[in-house]
């Protein structure tokens, strides 16, 4: 274990404290929904820098598929959506802190998140990935060892590179290191698979993944503070209704290509 604290260990550690400083000071806190509806609005968060998911247009607008199930969830709850970017590495922090209500940026479930967040979801499944050029005379993960890794900053993607003791390099979002690995100032980056391959196709990189990867399905989910059942309950609710009646799939066409439940 290294002395170097994961961005996950440093949010569990503030998600512990805030949680535990609420509990003592007011052990009876209503359910968030219902101060939601009185507001009339939802503070939706997302890094804003990973397309086609999520990402700020020519218009300067956020768009793409989280901020639209985000919107179509708050809608369904008789809610306007008001949508947040902030920096990947804080953002849970941000949530404990009260910035905004609710993180719909493609965040992987995992038991460590789960512990500091409430998830809803998850609304969408992919896996790790790791990509190179085609061109780089890497065929295989084990010849990644004394290369240069690019990932997102906090993302469990970086975290599970400095586990395996790779030669890390961390940057704010898909674009950046796309970019990076064109320029070949990285060797390879690791990535979710679904944005990653419909980023390349977008911009034209000619990248290539490491098939002999081992990896599970990750399901990205939408993180609530904890404590809100009645919030998790009626966000459920309106994705379900969502994933039954189509409009789910609608969107997942327009943005990704298809559905990737």
């Amino acid at each position: 274990m290294t002395k170097r604290r994961s961005f996950l260990k440093a949010a569990l550690a503030v998600g512990a404290f805030s949680l535990a400083g609420i509990t003592a000071a007011a052990p009876a806190l209503a359910d968030e929904l219902e101060t939601l509806k009185e507001k009339g609005a939802m503070r939706i968060a997302m890094s804003g820098a990973y397309p086609p998911f999520n990402f700020v247009n020519d218009a300067n607008e956020v768009v793409g598929f989280d901020p639209s199930i985000g919107i179509e969830i708050a809608k369904r709850m008789g809610l306007e959506a008001e949508i947040v970017t902030t920096a990947w590495d804080g953002i849970i922090g941000g949530l404990l802190a009260n910035k905004y209500d609710a993180v719909v940026g493609s965040m992987s479930i995992t038991p460590e998140r789960a512990e500091v967040v409430d998830f809803v979801g998850p609304y969408y499944n992919t896996k790790r990935a790791i990509f190179v050029k085609s061109d780089s005379g890497i065929g295989a993960v084990p010849e990644l060892e004394g290369k240069k890794i690019g990932v997102t900053l906090g993302e469990t993607h970086e975290e599970w590179a400095r586990e395996r003791g790779y030669d890390v390099r961390t940057y704010k979002g898909l674009p950046e290191l796309l970019l990076e690995l064109q320029n070949g100032r990285v060797d390879a980056i690791v990535n979710d698979s679904i944005a990653a391959i419909l980023a390349m196709k977008e911009n034209g990189y000619d990248f290539v993944s490491l098939d002999d990867l081992e990896t599970e399905a990750i399901g990205a989910g939408i993180a609530i503070r904890k404590g809100n059942p009645e919030l998790k309950a009626a966000m459920q609710e309106a994705l379900d209704a969502m994933m039954e009646d189509g409009t789910y799939l609608e969107i997942a066409n327009e943005w990704v290509g298809g559905d990737i439940r």
